[in-house]
Formats: structure tokens, C-alpha cells, sequence
């Protein structure tokens, strides 16, 4: 079949733009292309080997543990709803035949074009070692290369445990992909080994000194490096495991092996194709990006722009913005980039930018070193130590995005200052406004400063129009840095009642024991409050005691939920969800709950949170209602409240077959630990038996995700508007750490967070990000561990639940009533929509209709 378009066509008709690859610079030219053409230009054809849309590559390792294909999806990578953009997954571009300007896929399809972009990327170089083509043998590259190697993994595991011994993996290559692959090796539960050639890890990023101290760091981390070695064979053994024999001699027994020694052009179409191919690889360009036929193009990894490749993002990004905009008639060209990077490797930050080497001649070389703090910094200067040429920073890269910014500038005062622990922060208020703050987005400290003038005034906002840190988010420190040197005042003030954050009025209460809302406001703030500052403070009130929510003055404070500790539904009545810790139930139970749902003719409805939700029960009912379940040995699950919710969990190790960890008994027992924990927003929590990951745990604030070590903690990931993923605190924890870094955790966040801010913004507001919170968890940096885990033992002995405690006092039963003055009549304005197969609920003010019998 073909889809040719000749030059013939009628006026009017789109020119076809033919995308061969779907990987991250493919779309991102599609987006750039589709962006810009208000007319219509241009109908794009994409052809994507894979069977997965445009996903982040960068960010693979994530999928680790996760086992989500959808979290690392770009945005609008399907192109729903634009006809212009023809998506073909699974589909191979075999041949081009540049006369007849044509593409013959793999489908037996032939697609004429106007312009053909080729933006395959590139490939996996597997070195030339004997039996690297082995069983267990494979690349680390795409999403089905880690489903393969973790498949591997599993079974490795479940053999090494029944042989009484470690599994281990091996990485050939000590590059950036190599560690994420031995992270990755690690995360999956296999102690890893790194083999590298060059005396060094990441021998392209860092010098001998950072190699030096990225080892050490490493190392610690339970990874064995190999440095100057290569590996001479690799040979399949009966055990099912391989030898691999290094050159010192070295001899090795693994369960697997990730070849991870770099990467090569993807231009084998382009050879086929006949098109200029560069001496070493990849797809020969102008700076247009445009090869030697004048209708294709090449983007990404694949091209060599004038003879050079790049094996970076940000690079294959502007090559796809300099097409887009050659292709709709402007003058765009490829303005080379700038290779600096900042990664975080196995939780260590590396990072390099400009000549990081020293290669500029009469360069100088200033370095700073911390055996103890495990840093290392080296800063190259001009021969007259005033221009700042490149840098390396290992172990602690915060000061990166400012000073990377600077490069080729005169740097005020001594630049020694600027890597010693002693010295003065380099403030972003000396760049000029075309030094680059961002470099994934290539956006200037000009444009951020542009656009806080123009009114944006917090991150988000800058995000929104400018672009910047949204890819990585490393410059986004230099970005409120900016915000605050503009003069915009980033008030923390709870609201115009009281001029503390939420965290300070918690810190006031806890420090002076005040217990009343009204006692607060008249001596720290101002007014009878509002709707924000009440429930804040019932939440901080209730937070620091165990007073019931219903008690006295607290009562008046209370949103419609927690006033009546139920889930106001749409035509007034309300939600009962029970508490089912670890997702447990009785039979009895579950008998019991069909009844009340029966007597009382709720709609029945099981949540994703393990839970059983009863719908439809008038305010009057709700006591009666639980008075049958806490009969039945159930309580609140707290659905209501800003706080836990549930804890998710899979069968675990007691039922499963792959199992590694008794998840249920965890997760009942982090349940009822933390039920009633009230916090700034609701909190929800998972456990996972095994690495398969079935509780979805890295999508909660708190994630338990068993290895046959222990466990792996993750904090903050959620749902909602913004779904983020959770990232690894600690790694192979006992019980009783993992407990007690939960408990520091969930108080520490319970202490400092705003107003209704759940963990995953938190986090990314926090300084110093999840580094800083290690440090506080883990290593105790601030010292308050005891106190916030005294404070977690006080909440943990005060629990009651808030249903049996309203069951036993007159006073607060007397509140559930629809109406004050006639506590005996039911409200008649609730109504239910029958005539349907599943009973729903009526809006307040729309007429009911009911099935006719």
C-alpha cells in the first residue's frame, strides 16, 4: 500500500513529515512541530519500533521496584485527539528509498514524505567478549530489558535462597548507565559488582580525585567496584549461574550479567539509505540538522551535527526545536551544547560541567576533599584565577546549577571560596540574564526574571511559562533564589488571621500547651478565624494530644466531614467505611456489614484501598449504623479525616508463591499504629511483599517494599492531580528500624508541612530534598529523632477510636440530626435515583426518579 503524497497535491493539502523513532527527542520534535503549525502545515507519521509510546529514558531506573510503564510516560505521548499525528507502535522503518521519497515499514506499508526525520537514537554496545550472547547475558536500555533482567533476578534469588547463598549480578561498564544498572541490580535484591575498564568510574564525567571518592561512596552502598580491568569471557554454568573471567585474573561466579559499556549511533537505516555517515557513527548534519539529502533529517543521538554526536537529552532537544522551525520556513540552526550534567547515582550526587578536565591550556585547578563527609569538589580556572572554566562535584552537587552558570565568566572574589565549606555562597543575583539556569529547557535567568515580572510568583508559575525544572528539577534552588533576589515575598503566613506558617503554630501549641482555638488567636494571632485557620488548627490540636475531635470547643472547628466523622456525599447523606487493617475481614464481619447494608438499604462498594464503603445513610443512621459494626469488633477507618487512611498490602509471603516478606502482618501492624494519626493531609501507606510490587506501594506517602534483606522504605509519593512516585529512603531495613524511621518520618512531616500539603510537595519544597530528609531520618542531623519518636509512642498509647468514644457520650450523639429543633424527623430533601441497575444519588434541588415495580 502506498501513502505517497506527490508533489502534485492539492492546494491546501498538509506536507507529510515522516518521524522514524519515538523516543524522547522524536517527541519532543512532534510537540515542537505540532506547536508551532497554527495552519496545519504539516501531517506527521511517527514509526516506533517499540511497542511503547515516548517514555522518559532518562529516568529508567525509577521503573525499578515500580514496575509502572506508565509513570515514566511523557506527556501527551499518544497525541490523542490531534489528527494531524499518525502514531504507529511496533512498527519498523525497513527501507527509505530517497528518490521516490518514501519510507517501507514493517507492516508492508509504503508512507510517502516531504521530510523524513530520523531520530532512532542509539544502541547498546555489547563488547566482542566471549559468550557475552549467553543465557543471563543482557543490555540495559529499554523498559523489556528490565522486565527481562528482572525476571532473571527473581528466579535467581528463589534459587540462591534454596542453595543457602547470595545472588549477585555483574554490570560490564562503570559508566552513568552502568551504575544505574548496578542501583537497578541492587533495588531487585542482587549484590552487584561493576567492572570498568578505565581506572575510574564515570570515567568521562570525573578526574582521578572524584573517581577516587565516587568509589569509596559507592562501595559503601554494598556495590563492588573493579576499576582497570576488562572482562576477558564469559561462560554458562551447570548451576545456571556464569563465570566471567576478568584481565587480572580475577574470577567471578554471577546469576547475571548487564552489558552497559556504552552506547553507539542507531544509523543503520541512514547507511542503508546511503545518506554521509561521520567516521564515528551517526548520521552526518549541517548545523540545520539536515543530512546530505535535503528532504531528511536527523535528530538525537543519531546525528552527528557537523561530525559530532551527543549522547545527551537537552542537546537532542534543541536539534528537534531547530527542525521544527526549518520545516515551517525559519532559519534556525544547532547552537552546540553544553554537555554538563548532574546525575544522582545509587543516592550520590555527581555532577560536571564546562572543562571539567582542565584541558584549556594554563588552566588552574582548585580541589577541596572531605574523607569524612564523602566530597570532593574541584573547581578549573584561568591562568589568572578570575574566569571560571568547569568544575566537578562528587557527593554533594547543591552548589552545581549556580555555578555552572558561570562558566566562562569572571567570578567575584576568590574562587577557592566557592568549594570550601568556609567560603561565601555564590548568589545568583551577579549572572547576567542570558546565563542558562536551566540547561534541559535552555532557559536563561533573563527569562525567569522576565516572567517573574510579568507576574508569576511562585515555582509552579515559573514552571508553567518558562519551562524551567520541570525535566530534572536541578535549578530549581537557583530558581527561588531568583524569586526572592526579584523581591517577591514568599509569605508563609497560614492566613490573614495569623502571621505563622502552619509549622510554627504547631511548634507554638506544642511549646506552650495551649489547647483551645480561641486561646490561640488572642494571643498569637488576630480576629475570630476562618475557614482555613479552624480545621488547620483542630488538625495541630489534634496532632499533639489525644483529645476527642467532637470535645468542646474543638467541635465548632471541624469541616462538614469531621464534624459528623463520615464522608458527606452529593444529596446530603453520607459514606461508612469501617477500618479493615492490611485489608483483613472477618467472615462474621463481612456478614455484619451485608446486613447493616441490607437494613438500612446502602449502596455497597469496595475502594482501591482495600476497604468496604457503605453509601447512603442519613446523618440520624450514622450512630446506629456503628453502633452495629463496633459491636462487631470494627472502627472508623478514618475516610473522613486528614489523616491515615489505609495501608495498603498484598498476600505476601503467607500465601504467595513469590513472596518474600509477610506483608499483611506489617501492614496490620503499621495500621494500627498509625490509625488516627491526624496530619496536614491525608496519608496513605502500602506494603509489598516482594519487588512484583502488588500493593502499588511506591504510589503512597509511605511504600513497604519487601527484599529478602528486610525492607525498603519509600516516602512521598501520591495520587491526586499530580501523581508522584515515592523514592527510596532506606534500603534492607530490619523491622525495628523501619518502624522507627516511619515514625520520625510521618512526625517530622506531620511538624513542618503547610496547610493541606501532601508529602510529594513537601519533599520538593524542602531544602536540601530528600537528602536533607535522610539525614534528618536516618542520621539523626537535627537531633529531634528521640522527641519525634516520643511523640509517635504518645500518639500510638492515646489512640481511641473516635466512633466507640461518641457511642459512650450523650453529648456528642446528640449532634447527629438533621435537624435541631426536630432530632426525630428524617430529612426529606435526600433522595435516591432507583431506576437504574445500581442505586445513586439525587443532587440536592434535582427531582428524584424511582424504578417502576
Amino acid at each position: 500500500m502506498s501513502e505517497h503524497i506527490t508533489a502534485a497535491r492539492t492546494p491546501g493539502t498538509p506536507r507529510t513529515a515522516v518521524v522514524v523513532g519515538h523516543g524522547m527527542v522524536g517527541h519532543r520534535f512532534v510537540e515542537a512541530l505540532r506547536s508551532r503549525d497554527a495552519e496545519g502545515t504539516w501531517r506527521v507519521v511517527v514509526l516506533s519500533e517499540e511497542a511503547e509510546p515516548a517514555y522518559d529514558r532518562v529516568g529508567l531506573s525509577v521503573y525499578v521496584g515500580a514496575w509502572d510503564r506508565s509513570a515514566l510516560a511523557l506527556t501527551g505521548n499518544t497525541y490523542d485527539g490531534d489528527a494531524l499525528v499518525d502514531l504507529r507502535l511496533g512498527t519498523r522503518a525497513e527501507h527509505v528509498d530517497r528518490q521516490a521519497r518514501t519510507v517501507t515499514a514493517s507492516t508492508g506499508d509504503t508512507i510517502g514524505y516531504d521530510a523524513l526525520v530520523i531520530a532512532t537514537g542509539s544502541y547498546p554496545f555489547v563488547p566482542p567478549v566471549p559468550g557475552h550472547d549467553a543465557d543471563g547475558c543482557f543490555v540495559y536500555r529499554t523498559l523489556d530489558d528490565l522486565d527481562a533482567v528482572r525476571d532473571r533476578a527473581e528466579a535467581a534469588i528463589e534459587r540462591a535462597r534454596a542453595e543457602g547463598r547470595e545472588a549477585g549480578g555483574l554490570v560490564v561498564g562503570g559508566g552513568l548507565l552502568g551504575l544505574e544498572a548496578a542501583n537497578a541490580l541492587r533495588l531487585l535484591g542482587l549484590t552487584p559488582h561493576v567492572v570498568e575498564f578505565a581506572p575510574r568510574l564515570m570515567p568521562l564525567q570525573v578526574d582521578e580525585g572524584g573517581g577516587a571518592v565516587l568509589a569509596g561512596l559507592v562501595g559503601r552502598l554494598g556495590v563492588h567496584v573493579h576499576t582497570g580491568v576488562g572482562t576477558n569471557a564469559i561462560e554458562a554454568q551447570d548451576d545456571g549461574r556464569l563465570a566471567v573471567e576478568l584481565s587480572d585474573g580475577t574470577a567471578l561466579l554471577t546469576d547475571l550479567v548487564v552489558f552497559s559499556a556504552g552506547v553507539r549511533p542507531a544509523d543503520a537505516l541512514g547507511r542503508a539509505a546511503d545518506l554521509e555517515i561521520g567516521e564515528r557513527g551517526g548520521v552526518v548534519t549541517d548545523a540545520a540538522c539536515r543530512t546530505s539529502d535535503e528532504n531528511v533529517w536527523a535528530v538525537g543521538e543519531v546525528a552527528a551535527v557537523e561530525g559530532r554526536c551527543y549522547g545527551l537529552v537537552a542537546p537532542g532537544y534543541t536539534m528537534a526545536e531547530v527542525v521544527a522551525d526549518r520545516l515551517l520556513g525559519g532559519e534556525a540552526t544547532f547552537p552546540g551544547a553544553d554537555l554538563s550534567t548532574k546525575l544522582k547515582l545509587l543516592g550520590v550526587d555527581v555532577a560536571s560541567f564546562g572543562d571539567a578536565m582542565g584541558a584549556t591550556p594554563g588552566a588552574l585547578e582548585i580541589v577541596h576533599t572531605d574523607a569524612t563527609k564523602g566530597t570532593y569538589a574541584k573547581l578549573v580556572v584561568s591562568d589568572d584565577a578570575r574566569t571560571l572554566l568547569g568544575g566537578i562535584l562528587v557527593g554533594d552537587a547543591t552548589a552545581y546549577t549556580t555555578l555552572k552558570a558561570y562558566v566562562g565568566r569572571e567570578v567575584p572574589g576568590d574562587p577557592a571560596a566557592l568549594i570550601s565549606p568556609a567560603g561565601a555562597e555564590l548568589g545568583a543575583d551577579a549572572l547576567p540574564d542570558d546565563a542558562v539556569i536551566c540547561s534541559c529547557n535552555n532557559v536563561t535567568k533573563g527569562s525567569i526574571c522576565g516572567a517573574i515580572a510579568d507576574g508569576a510568583c511562585d515555582l509552579a508559575a515559573i514552571k508553567g511559562c518558562t519551562n524551567a525544572g520541570t525535566t530534572c528539577g536541578g535549578c530549581l534552588p537557583t530558581v527561588k533564589k531568583l524569586l526572592v533576589d526579584s523581591g517577591v515575598e514568599l509569605s508563609t503566613a497560614l492566613c490573614e488571621h495569623f502571621d505563622q506558617s502552619r509549622a510554627e503554630l504547631f511548634e507554638i501549641v506544642s511549646a506552650t500547651g495551649i489547647r483551645t482555638f480561641s486561646a490561640l488567636i488572642a494571643r498569637y494571632g488576630r480576629g475570630t478565624g476562618c475557614e482555613i485557620c479552624k480545621p488547620t488548627v483542630a488538625s495541630i490540636l489534634a496532632s499533639t494530644s489525644s483529645d476527642h475531635v467532637l470535645d468542646g470547643e474543638q467541635a465548632a472547628l471541624q469541616d462538614s466531614n469531621d464534624h459528623f466523622l463520615a464522608n458527606i456525599q452529593k444529596n446530603g447523606t453520607y459514606s461508612v467505611v469501617p477500618r479493615m487493617p492490611g485489608g483483613e475481614v472477618t467472615a462474621e464481619q463481612l456478614i455484619e456489614i451485608g446486613s447493616i447494608a441490607r437494613d438500612f438499604d446502602l449502596y455497597v462498594k469496595m475502594t482501591g484501598g482495600q476497604r468496604i464503603d457503605l453509601f447512603g445513610a442519613r446523618v440520624e443512621q450514622l450512630p446506629l449504623i456503628w453502633r452495629r459494626l463496633v459491636d462487631a469488633g470494627m472502627e472508623s477507618g478514618h475516610a473522613y479525616g486528614k489523616s491515615l487512611r489505609t495501608v495498603k498490602s498484598c498476600v505476601g509471603s503467607t500465601w504467595c508463591r513469590y513472596g518474600v516478606q509477610d506483608s499483611v502482618g506489617m501492614a496490620v501492624d503499621l495500621e494500627l499504629r498509625y490509625r488516627g494519626l491526624r496530619s496536614p493531609h491525608k496519608l496513605k501507606l502500602g506494603v509489598s511483599g516482594c519487588a512484583r510490587e502488588c500493593a502499588e506501594a511506591r504510589g503512597k506517602d509511605v511504600g513497604v517494599i519487601a527484599t529478602d534483606k528486610g525492607w525498603n522504605l519509600y516516602v512521598c509519593g501520591n495520587g491526586g492531580q499530580t501523581p508522584k512516585h515515592a523514592q527510596l529512603l532506606a534500603s534492607d531495613l530490619d523491622t525495628e528500624t523501619l518502624v522507627r524511621y516511619i515514625d520520625r518520618f510521618l512526625m517530622f512531616y506531620v511538624r513542618t508541612a503547610d496547610r493541606l500539603q501532601r508529602t510529594a510537595p513537601w519533599l520538593e519544597g524542602l531544602e536540601g530534598g530528600l537528602e536533607h530528609l535522610r539525614a534528618v531520618v536516618c542520621g539523626d542531623s537535627l537531633g529531634v529523632a528521640a522527641d519525634l519518636e516520643a511523640a509517635m509512642a504518645r500518639h500510638v498509647e492515646g489512640y481511641r477510636d473516635e466512633w466507640a468514644a461518641v457511642l459512650e457520650d450523650p453529648d456528642k450523639l446528640s449532634r447527629f440530626v438533621s435537624f435541631v429543633n426536630a432530632p426525630e424527623e428524617a430529612d426529606a430533601t435526600i433522595a435516591f435515583d432507583d431506576s437504574g441497575a445500581r442505586k445513586v444519588p439525587v443532587p440536592l434541588g434535582l427531582p428524584t426518579v424511582r424504578r417502576a415495580d
